[in-house]
Order: structure tokens, then C-alpha cells, then sequence
């Protein structure tokens, strides 16, 4: 059994310990909170390393992430900086900031006391994160650190693409011999190549990379008692990626209104109040930074994520349900269809999204 009150003592934490109790309902890292008699509380978390299998890009990438943050809000005479960006503890007589103990990695940081999360998604709380996440990325462009991928990979769409390929080519289960697979398969591939223009548009020189964060959701932001946004959370995924992650990524979930699952297909639908909350607050604090082509190609990112997401459960599906868990046969064809239905409704809101986007600069 994993001694938890030995592997806080290996960090360089002050106060003595009274207590270490379970926090919070994270799905991927175990999560506790350790209270002390004579100090501040602090959050011990496992690191889950299947996930993220470098631990030392992970933790080096969040050290000069938190660390640039910090010196721009100094720099700016910000009150109670330690509510406003996270602080990592390293380990005694070190500037590591992870312990593995033989089994498993962890990490230890500062608890903010008196700080809220929210599940909510509507209008206000989608623009809190849309200039929340802005900010983020203004702050971080430029970062003089070199950061790596936590999940190489992570949003190509052209590799999501040649996955796909590979599962039709070798049908693993015989699934494309269903009329309807052929269908959406057809269906995908008309808008492969424009789907696929961010990673061509890299390599032409003519759209950067950036810091981003790569799991924007509501509930990735800390709230004061007040209602005020403190600090962006759940820093693993923070690497260098296209404007699009943040910005598409987003909108996939909190614009659907349903579920990525529901089977009533023509309840799925692209909500274009949420989206202009969003990006009302993501261009009020990003335009700094943005190119053009960046500009531009924000609605487009708002259709690259259910294409993508869609791409990659139906290569699942052809593939025999290997990664994506099911809770019955057909699921991940039913999150198909839903991921294909939220793509045709954000195509026939282009126009509005590109008037709405010019309408902000």
C-alpha cells in the first residue's frame, strides 16, 4: 500500500503534516489534500504516466509555464500572486518537482484556498473562459523556454487522417461492409483536405505555433468566492500547439447541445450564442497576438474539432472499439454520427461565425 505520508515528506513543505485526504474526482491523476498544523495546505496528486509518459518534459513544461506567469504578474504589481497562477513544490535540497517512489510519479503544489470550479456552460461562463484562455495564451507567447509535447501528436489532423486510412485498409472487423460506414466514409473524405490545411499551413511558414493550454473547459478555470476568475488549471496537456486547439476544442463540447454521445442526432446542434460568448472573451484578451491567418481561421477551428473527433471514433469503431471505451456496439458509430451532425451544423453557421469574428477586430 502506497504510503502517501512518506512521499509528502520528500517535498520541500513547510508546516507540519496533520492530515492527507482524498480531493476533488479527477479521472486521469489520484488527487489528495494535505492539511497542515503550522503551514499552508497543499494538493498531492499521481501523475498518471501511461498518459503522460514523460514525466520530466510534463513537469518541466508546467515549471516554465508557471514560472513565466509569475514573473509577468509580478512584473505587474498583482496582489496575492499564488491565487493567481499555480505553485509547484520541488523536493527537499532540489529543483525537481516530481517523486517517484518506485510504482508511481507525484507532484505537490500549492492549495488556493477559498477557490471554486464551475460545470456550468452558458453565455457567461463561456466567456469568462474564452478570455481566461486568451489570457493564457497572451501570456505565454513569449515564453523563451522551449517547450515539449505532453502527448505527441495531440491535435494533428493529418495523422488522425492516415489513422483512419490504416483501419479501412485493414478492416480489422469487417465493419466496412456496412452500407452506412461507406456513407460516412465518403462524407469524411470530402472535406479531408481542407480539414487538414493547419498542418500545411505550418509547414508553409505562414501559421505558428503557440503555448497553449489543449483542454479548454469551463471547469479548467478557478473562480474567487466573488465570481472572479483566479488562474487556469490541469496544466498537463500545456504545449506548443495551433491557436485552434484552444479555440476549437472548446466549442466542440460547450456548443453541442447535447452530449458528443446522444443518439438524437437531429438534436445536435451548433450554438452560436455560446460561440460568440466564447470568442467575444478569447479576442478581447488574444488579439494581441493573433496573425491574420490566425484570425481568419477561427471559425474554421470551430469545425476542425468535431470533424477530427468524429474522424478518430469512427477509425475506432472500423477498428473493433480498441481505445475508446463502449458501453454497447454501436457507440462510438453513434458518436460519429453526433460529431458529423455538430460539423454540418457549424458549416452552416461559416458565414455568421466569419462575420461575427471580423465584427471583434
Amino acid at each position: 500500500m502506497t504510503d502517501l505520508h512518506d512521499i509528502v515528506l520528500q517535498f520541500d513543505l513547510k508546516g507540519q503534516i496533520e492530515s492527507i485526504r482524498p480531493l476533488g474526482n479527477g479521472l486521469i491523476n489520484d488527487t489528495y489534500k494535505v492539511n497542515t498544523l503550522d503551514g499552508p495546505s497543499y494538493v498531492l496528486q499521481r501523475i498518471n504516466h501511461n498518459i503522460f509518459r514523460d514525466v520530466e518534459l510534463l513537469q518541466n513544461n508546467i515549471v516554465s509555464v508557471t514560472g513565466h506567469i509569475r514573473r509577468k504578474l509580478e512584473a505587474e504589481g498583482v496582489a496575492d500572486i499564488d491565487r493567481k497562477v499555480l505553485t509547484f513544490i520541488p523536493l527537499k535540497n532540489s529543483q525537481v518537482t516530481w517523486y517517484f517512489d518506485g510504482s508511481s510519479y507525484w507532484r505537490v503544489s500549492l492549495f488556493i484556498e477559498n477557490a471554486f470550479t464551475y460545470e456550468t456552460v452558458n453565455p457567461e461562463y463561456s466567456y469568462y473562459a474564452g478570455r481566461s484562455f486568451g489570457n493564457f495564451e497572451a501570456m505565454l507567447a513569449d515564453i523563451p523556454d522551449t517547450l515539449g509535447e505532453t502527448i505527441p501528436d495531440f491535435h494533428n489532423m493529418e495523422l488522425r487522417a492516415r489513422q483512419l486510412e490504416e483501419a479501412v485498409a485493414s478492416d480489422a472487423v469487417g465493419r466496412m461492409a456496412e452500407d452506412e460506414v461507406r456513407e460516412i466514409l465518403k462524407e469524411i473524405l470530402c472535406h479531408r483536405e481542407e480539414m487538414c490545411k493547419a498542418e500545411r499551413m505550418y509547414r508553409d511558414g505562414t501559421l505558428p505555433k503557440r503555448i497553449c493550454h489543449c483542454d479548454t473547459k469551463v471547469n479548467n478555470m478557478m473562480f474567487d468566492a466573488s465570481g472572479d476568475v483566479l488562474c487556469v488549471i490541469d496544466l498537463d496537456t500545456v504545449m506548443p500547439s495551433f491557436v485552434f486547439s484552444d479555440f476549437g476544442d472548446f466549442l466542440r463540447t460547450a456548443a453541442n447541445k447535447v452530449a458528443e454521445d446522444d443518439p438524437r442526432i437531429d438534436m445536435v446542434e451548433f450554438d452560436m450564442e455560446i460561440f460568440k460568448a466564447f470568442a467575444k472573451g478569447y479576442v478581447e484578451s488574444a488579439s494581441v497576438f493573433l496573425t491574420p491567418v490566425e484570425r481568419e481561421n477561427l471559425p474554421y477551428a470551430a469545425a476542425l474539432f468535431p470533424y477530427m473527433q468524429a474522424v478518430r471514433f469512427f477509425a475506432d469503431y472500423i477498428n473493433g472499439d480498441t481505445y475508446y471505451k463502449i458501453k454497447y456496439p454501436e457507440h462510438n458509430l453513434v458518436r460519429t454520427r453526433n460529431q458529423m451532425a455538430l460539423f454540418r451544423s457549424v458549416l452552416a453557421n461559416m458565414s455568421a461565425m466569419q462575420e461575427y469574428i471580423a465584427s471583434l477586430f
